[in-house]
């Protein structure tokens, strides 16, 4: 599986932290006894380099194309003949008006689902380990994807989709943690951006199966064969990650510091005695240092083989060197902020909003999934942009582009012609690309880089519910919007996409080219030298992770001394 010797990694049985001396980088881990290596060999992945690097990216990126698939599913289905059948509280017309509330309720209490499962890995993600958490959510998944394809009334659909967002929650609350944390500085933004864009992949699938679908009549196969696919995503999900390690750092921080070292050294494809893989693990070794400090950074600890304690979520407020109040705002602010774009009008209902410009039922669903299908392509631009350009700039470039689209929108929307329609129509397809380059992935990576190790899990699973709070919001509202204000609706996203540009300039630094641990150190010289983290991480010259000169900046200095 994903461990030649899976036998030994429990705690209890692998060596703790070895014996201490000094090294020439500052280190206080001695990482030569023949007792951890020994360990770290018992450890040794057969999966390495490239490969596994590779195997992460499939498995993660099959749990995004998950996440994508249930988010598109439901947007054709919601007009399906055999569904409305089977949910006529769905139907709005010109006698039931108010199933308006009734059809976004049934799309939108999936992220109720989606954000409890989220807030659930405050208490469950750090005990269980990122794998196990990412399987817990993959078989909830399927049960509640069994329970929506046997749905026959309002209420067990309404129940089955809850229960489907728990397991998503779940999951992209963990995926991003786990692939973040087994991925190279150099190629960890392209790495994460690849799972946004299976996110829209994901989408697209759904849409064109919904679309085939659609051409059986008469079947309620129409609707529940498309809703059960999303299974076999889950399935190949969970059996692909037992074959995959657990995070380094989630390894080092449980006490298993030999298992960590035996997974840098798969992931780098290099001997444990390579400086790379020496510096890699000093890194990590400070971040755990850290936990153990904790906040005041005052505390006397003896050194050695400790399991860290638990995060109070009062840490969540705390400043002082680890800025931990400032950063998980950051990763909440971003994930509210993609929300609020007003992205999923288009992906929960793009085949109403189509039918809304007077265009056929067909025509209406072949267009919405030629929609998913530019908006896939889009996103593979961001992969190739976000190591070179950066978080910042796609950001604002996304922010722009999306004001500009949704103003034009709402300028059309006003004009009733042929003309207008058709230009509001091509819109939908321009705010999707702007929305694929700037903030489709970014918000699922950057909460992951910006906290430390510490805060990590629960930063995450706050960020994550931020991202399905504004989630419903945005869909509960959507359908009664259009019926009330109409085009209307676009001047409010309009809006609230100019109000993002000012905070991601201001606030948020960049992260592209810098390790996990290596953002540690720029929050804590920022706060050391009393100016702005955006200022601190353009610069070239920041000492590196697990170096004596980061080590000052972080304060650990004192601490090894006392040692």
């Amino acid at each position: 599986m994903a461990n030649e010797s899976e036998k030994p990694s429990s705690a209890s049985t692998e060596p703790k932290f070895p014996s201490e001396t000094s090294s020439k980088n500052g280190s206080s881990l001695a990482i030569d006894s023949s007792e951890f290596n020994a360990s770290v060999e018992a450890h040794r992945l057969a999966l390495r380099g490239p490969y596994l690097t590779a195997a992460i990216a499939f498995v993660t990126g099959t749990g995004f194309t998950l996440f994508g698939y249930d988010q598109g599913v439901m947007s054709s289905l919601l007009t399906a003949k055999s569904f409305e059948a089977t949910f006529p509280e769905v139907v709005v017309d010109n006698a039931h008006r108010s199933h308006a509330t009734l059809q976004s309720l049934l799309v939108a209490i999936y992220e109720l689902g989606c954000l409890v499962g989220a807030l659930s890995n405050l208490w469950v993600g750090d005990k269980l380990g990122r794998r196990k958490t990412i399987v817990l959510g993959g078989v909830i998944m399927i049960i509640g994807a069994i329970l929506q394809a046997t749905s026959f009334s309002y209420a067990q659909m309404l129940v089955a989709r809850v229960i489907t967002g728990l397991g998503n929650g779940l999951n992209t609350s963990t995926v991003p943690s786990y692939h973040a944390e087994c991925s190279p500085a150099a190629q960890r933004g392209r790495l994460i951006m690849i799972e946004g864009s299976l996110i829209t992949f994901g989408i697209m699938v759904a849409y064109w199966i919904d679309f085939a679908f659609y051409w059986i009549n008469g079947s309620s196969a129409q609707w529940r064969v498309p809703v059960a696919l999303q299974i076999v995503f889950a399935v190949v999900m969970i059996a692909g990650i037992g074959y995959l390690p657990e995070s380094p750092r989630w390894l080092f921080k449980a006490g298993r510091p030999a298992e960590a070292m035996a997974v840098i050294s798969a992931l780098e494809d290099r001997p444990i005695t390579d400086e790379k893989v020496r510096q890699t693990f000093e890194a990590i070794h400070e971040a755990v240092l850290l936990e153990e400090l904790g906040p005041s950074r005052e505390s006397k600890q003896e050194s050695g083989p400790k399991k860290s304690q638990k995060p109070s979520l009062r840490e969540l407020f705390t400043g002082g060197r680890s800025q931990n109040f400032r950063r998980v705002c950051l990763g909440i602010a971003i994930q509210c902020f993609q929300q609020i774009t007003g992205i999923n009008i288009i992906t929960y209902y793009a085949t109403l909003l189509f039918e809304r410009l007077q265009i056929s039922d067909t025509k209406s669903r072949i267009i919405a999934a030629c929609n998913a299908t530019e908006y896939f392509l889009a996103s593979i631009v961001a992969v190739y942009l976000v190591e070179s350009v950066g978080r910042r700039r796609l950001l604002l470039f996304g922010s722009v582009g999306q004001t500009g689209s949704m103003v034009l929108l709402a300028i059309l929307g006003s004009i009733s012609n042929s003309a207008a329609r058709i230009i509001s129509a091509v819109l939908l397809f321009v705010f999707n690309s702007f929305f694929a380059v700037g903030w489709l992935g970014l918000p699922w990576l950057y909460p992951a880089e910006i906290t430390s190790l510490r805060m990590r899990g629960p930063a995450n699973a706050l960020s994550t519910a931020s991202n399905w709070t504004f989630n419903f919001l945005v869909v509960m509202i959507t359908g009664p919007a259009f019926e009330n204000i109409s085009w209307r609706t676009y001047i409010v996203f309009a809006v609230l996409n100019a109000a993002i540009i000012p905070p991601v300039y201001y606030f948020f630094p960049e992260t592209a080219g810098r390790s996990l641990e290596d953002m540690d150190v720029i929050f804590a010289l920022a706060h050391n030298e009393g100016v702005s983290p955006v200022e601190v991480s353009m610069r070239k010259d920041l000492p590196p992770a697990g170096s004596p000169e980061a080590n000052r900046i972080l304060g650990l200095d004192h601490h090894q001394e006392k040692k």
